[in-house]
């Protein structure tokens, strides 16, 4: 059975409600950040890293959001959360999936970690970076918007619902206390409406009990 190692709203978010699409078995295990889990050695074994998540499929034992995304859809063909292989919708999905993570998921990163990127001595510092990462933030989900009225289709890659769309659900929540969350774009509030509804989206978001504002 899939085993996915999680922390409710955590980044293990988008790989759960993925699986709850799927419509597959699989495990949740929770790793308590309180105590500090996923920094213990047995956690470590899993992931180097000491990041959530962590899926395991059988001998696999696969971290990074956005590759355990790629693999259940990968391994899950008759879904249809990614587009055939060497179409150009499947590059533009790749594009995409590289793009939130890599750009938008990256960025987040720095607002919630200031601390990381800003030297000791700098009273500021930290400030000053979570305030530069909002920003940035801000107009990387302006583009989002724009490609979503640029194609009028209901999901991020148009007519077709894919493995992208939990990832950005769970990546436009975190912009929930921004002094304007995604959820105030004029096409973004609407798509993560649509997201919302998905009844397999709505059974994650019960099992991790993620109350209000949804997004």
């Amino acid at each position: 059975m899939l085993q996915l190692h999680y922390h409710p709203t955590d980044a293990s978010m988008a790989p759960h409600m993925l699986l709850e699409e799927l419509g597959v078995p699989f495990e949740l295990l929770l790793v308590d950040r309180a105590n500090q889990a996923h920094k213990s050695e047995a956690y470590l074994r899993l992931n180097p890293n000491g990041l959530i998540p962590v899926l395991v499929d059988g001998d696999l034992v696969l971290y990074e959001t956005a590759a355990i995304l790629l693999h259940l859809a990968d391994t899950h063909p008759a879904t249809g959360l990614a587009p055939a292989l060497g179409s150009a919708e499947r590059a533009h999905y790749y594009k995409w999936m590289l793009w939130l993570s890599n750009t938008l998921h990256a960025t987040l990163n720095l607002y919630f970690y200031p601390e990381r990127w800003a030297s000791p001595d700098h009273v500021h510092g930290a400030t000053t970076v979570k305030a530069r990462a909002e920003a940035r933030c801000g107009q990387l989900l302006e583009l989002l918007d724009q490609e979503l009225a640029r194609h009028g289709g209901p999901w991020l890659l148009g007519e077709r619902f894919t493995a992208l769309d939990p990832y950005t659900l769970m990546l436009a929540r975190w912009t929930r206390n921004f002094g304007r969350p995604a959820r105030e774009l004029p096409q973004l509030g609407p798509y993560l409406q649509r997201v919302l509804a998905r009844p397999a989206v709505q059974r994650a978001y019960a099992s991790e009990q993620i109350g209000e504002p949804p997004v």
